[in-house]
């Protein structure tokens, strides 16, 4: 495996709160809807939430390019069976990063998420 890309990410769990509640289409823009399922089942699902966010930020960074060319959607974060947090890609993501591995990293305070991602090529 090669390292392609690095990118990391930081958001208020307040401005994300803000964006969902104001804003009743944000969540389905932003968010599968495995990721909603999952944060809705929290008793306070905001700052998961943040973190996916910047998890997904995060992830587009890496990836080199920002969020160009396809939705936030195209990038879903789910936790494996120990918790661990990994990348899918959907849609234009899916077929251009078959070959690709991330590593992912969130992490909250009481008032920001953060995340970290590294974009590995696989041979």
């Amino acid at each position: 495996m090669e390292i392609t890309g690095i990118g990391n990410d930081i958001v208020e769990i307040d401005r994300i709160k803000k964006a969902i509640v104001k804003n009743s289409r944000f969540k389905d823009r932003v968010y599968t809807s495995n990721e909603i399922d999952y944060l809705e089942k929290k008793s306070d699902p905001y700052p998961g939430y943040a973190g996916r966010f910047a998890a997904k930020e995060a992830v587009s960074k890496a990836m080199g390019t920002g969020v160009r060319g396809f939705n936030l959607c195209d990038i879903e974060v789910v936790n494996n069976s120990l918790g661990k947090p990994e990348v899918k890609f959907y849609g234009a993501l899916e077929e251009k990063y078959k070959d690709f591995k991330v590593m992912l990293t969130i992490s909250h305070s009481r008032e920001y998420a953060t995340a970290m991602a590294i974009l590995f090529k696989c041979f």
